[in-house]
């Protein structure tokens, strides 16, 4: 008997029906168990988000800081063929549930020498995230097999107003003339494939999962246009996420002041930096062509386009 634990954490629920059409192939395996790992923070997050609310856990998200979780449901000492890790991308960082749970003694214990596949919903950003992830993953000493990683259908320029509004509405179309948020429903349901190459590769021996399992199934896409974009916003996340902790804790006043500044200098950024960036960028490609193939084939990795 296969043994796969299911680690998980969803806000608007979208990451759990992309992570149950993932799972179904290997629930209806009788030679696969699977154990479902919900985690749970010990203060929840809100959603819909408050506007302020949403960016005042932006330092600790992004520096990575663990924040207390509920008791793990899961016994650290049981052996698991595999470990199936899906989270959402917060800042271009892992959201910190995941952050949280990986830096327990349980994932320490669960991870080690484990076999990993990675499974991300998201806007669109997620090469920064899943980089922070593997460090962590390789100080465990877990082994990363996989990723799968499905974005918003919307398109990158539209998701800038469709995903903000999803967070502080609740409501993935809130009005009319804003394109619907999230993946494509047909992408969620499609996605069973990733689960039935791992039931395949999982019931075709004993022998543990070495190699990728997702190879040729697209299981993720690397936009190229963005690999430069999440480079420069990581870096600057980074040393403002440094000077707004530094002003206090998450609720603090002289926080909340720093992050009226900081959104203020964001959204200048979005409309004048962004644009300009993007389009030098598209007429530098020719220069660069090969060193982002390079690029693309490294974040694509191990599973592939």
């Amino acid at each position: 008997m296969r043994q796969v634990l299911v680690v998980h954490y969803s806000q608007t629920g979208q990451l759990d029906r992309l992570m149950q059409s993932v799972c179904a192939p290997l629930l209806q395996r009788a030679d696969i168990h699977v154990d479902f790992l919900a985690l749970q923070p010990a203060q929840s997050y809100p959603f819909p988000w408050p506007f302020l609310g949403f960016f005042r856990i932006f330092p600790e998200t992004v520096l990575m800081r663990p924040q207390p979780l509920l008791p793990l449901a899961v016994d650290p000492a049981q052996r698991y063929d595999l470990v199936i890790l899906a989270y959402q991308v917060w800042f271009l960082s892992p959201s910190q549930p995941m952050t949280s749970f990986l830096a327990s003694t349980e994932a320490a214990q669960l991870l080690a020498g484990t076999p990993v596949v990675t499974l991300i919903g998201c806007r669109n950003m997620w090469l920064m995230a899943q980089e922070k992830l593997k460090q962590r993953l390789n100080k465990l000493g877990a082994r990363l097999v996989d990723n799968i990683a499905l974005t918003d259908a919307c398109g990158t320029a539209a998701s800038f107003l469709a995903t903000p509004l999803w967070m502080f509405t609740g409501r993935q179309k809130p009005y009319g003339w804003v394109p619907r948020a999230g993946i494509d429903e047909a992408e969620i349901v499609a996605a069973r494939r990733f689960g039935e190459a791992m039931a395949q590769r999982l019931t075709a021996d004993g022998l543990p999962v070495e190699q990728p399992m997702l190879t040729g199934l697209g299981a993720v896409h690397v936009d190229e246009k963005l690999i430069a974009s999440e480079k420069v916003g990581n870096r600057s996340f980074q040393v403002w996420s440094r000077l707004l902790a530094a002003l206090g804790p998450p609720q603090s006043r002289r926080r909340g002041a720093g992050l009226l500044l900081y959104i203020v200098f964001l959204l200048c950024l979005i409309v004048t930096v962004v644009p300009l960036s993007a389009l030098l960028k598209k007429l530098m490609a020719p220069l660069f062509k090969a060193r982002i193939q390079r690029e693309k084939a490294y974040y694509a990795g191990p599973s592939g386009e």
